[in-house]
């Protein structure tokens, strides 16, 4: 684990200060705080704690009411989601998270817009990620399995090239087969692509074992962050509403 909490020296990937938003008036998130260095950061809690709102205003999707969001030390809490994504942000929403209408290869090639290396040169990396796909490119993503359908979705945001890669709720629904599946390739994409990933989750047992460090959201409050083998079950409890 490298530039986590407590090394001052280092510029954090992501760092969150005072973080409130929701939607429309309505508050959801509530001054949260956390920072994500070169790490798997993972946010669990229960339905409704607020995790997909955190994931979205970090991706630009939703305006902060209040505080501030920065990757690499660049300010980025007015910008649009789109100027979010060329400074190297990565977002794969749990919903909608393919164009369903497009093929598997033009769901890359939107993905593939942003960024500077040559295209078939990230679209082998995704193969290398998820080979699955080399044999359905030229099949609608809305015709696929929820297990692919969500691989498209991570390897579209793979094609953008991003240093952190924002991941809501990435097992939701899925067969226990792809769900193992799915969290043995987040750990890899960290570890061989070097990249900081923000983690939402609600199955936190797989989800300790992946993760550096853990943050518990609870009715928009978040916990202090703390490393992901000191969480308890009484934290948890508390943090699920149990």
């Amino acid at each position: 684990m490298v530039g986590i909490a407590g090394d001052s020296s280092v510029t954090p990937a992501v760092a969150v200060r005072g973080l409130s938003s929701g939607y429309g008036s309505v508050a959801v998130l509530h001054e949260v705080d956390f920072t994500v260095g070169h790490e798997i950061f993972a946010v669990l809690g229960a339905n409704g704690a607020g995790k997909t709102t955190l994931l979205a205003t970090l991706a630009g999707l939703l305006p902060a009411f209040s505080g501030s969001i920065a990757y690499h030390g660049t300010d980025v809490t007015n910008l649009a989601a789109s100027e979010s994504a060329r400074l190297g942000v990565g977002y794969v929403p749990q919903e909608a998270a393919v164009f369903p209408d497009l093929s598997v290869l033009e769901n890359f090639t939107v993905g593939g817009m942003i960024g500077t290396r040559p295209h078939e040169e990230r679209l082998e990396e995704v193969f290398e990620t998820f080979p699955d796909l080399r044999d359905k490119l030229h099949l609608r993503a809305g015709n696929l399995s929820g297990g692919e359908s969500r691989m498209v979705a991570c390897g579209r945001a793979l094609m953008q090239d991003p240093n952190v890669l924002l991941l809501d709720e990435p097992t939701a629904g899925l067969s226990p087969l792809y769900l193992q599946l799915f969290f043995e390739k987040i750990a890899d994409i960290h570890r061989t692509r070097g990249m900081s990933i923000v983690l939402t989750e609600q199955n936190a047992t797989q989800a300790l074992a992946i993760a550096d460090r853990v943050m518990v959201l609870s009715l928009g409050v978040g916990s202090e962050p703390m490393l992901a083998d000191a969480v308890t079950t009484d934290l948890l409890r508390e943090g699920y509403q149990i």
